[in-house]
């Protein structure tokens, strides 16, 4: 197994997507090896391509909210590990970001993940992250989300918390009021036994 320093080093210099990233290969991506808590994401979007810091937007504040946590915790790689499927932004779609690129997750997934031994609860957030973490989950993100309580407590699908899943949120509001304080609970355990 390489070294986490050695393997974040290739990571960062990791030009494989780049023929197809219309601004460039920007790895964001967070990770310790003492890391409890893992942030399954799908791939950074363009403010956070311009900064470099993951979930550096409006999808991160509305996460940090869903886990009851602030952003010094949030930001800490050695509790908490941010992993997308894609560590570069994909570029612009139609309707919105496009998917993380193929190549990435095959390339490093693994190997990063090998690294992290000490991961109790792992947050999976949008299609792609559960189409990886969750290979199993055959039903919508919704019925997914839905069956939380078959992962808990390791593994908890997630919405996606982008602004954009506004309409998602106000038509299940079961998401709020059952899973978020469940979540809340979790983290806020997971982060006082590794204190």
């Amino acid at each position: 197994m390489t070294p986490l320093p050695q393997l974040l080093q290739q990571v960062r210099a990791c030009t494989l997507c780049a023929p197809y990233l219309a601004l460039g290969p920007r790895p964001v991506l967070q990770v310790a090896e003492t890391a409890r808590i893992l942030i399954a994401g799908q791939a950074p979007g363009r403010k956070v391509h311009d900064s470099g810091v993951p979930f550096d937007d409006a999808s991160g504040q509305r996460l940090r909210q869903w886990m009851g946590i602030d952003a010094n915790v949030f930001y800490d790689p050695t509790r908490v590990a941010i992993l997308p499927m894609g560590f570069c932004y994909p570029g612009t779609g139609k309707s919105g970001d496009l998917p993380p690129r193929g190549e990435c997750a095959p390339q490093w997934r693994a190997q990063l993940l090998q690294t992290m031994p000490n991961i109790e609860l792992t947050l999976v957030i949008g299609q792609y992250a559960l189409a990886w973490h969750l290979p199993n989950a055959t039903s919508s993100l919704t019925d997914t989300v839905k069956a939380w309580q078959d992962h808990w407590p390791a593994v908890l699908p997630l919405p996606h918390p982008s602004p954009r899943n506004n309409i998602w949120l106000k038509a299940n509001p079961w998401f709020a009021a059952e899973v978020v304080p469940q979540l809340q609970a979790r983290v806020a355990a997971v982060l006082a036994a590794c204190s």
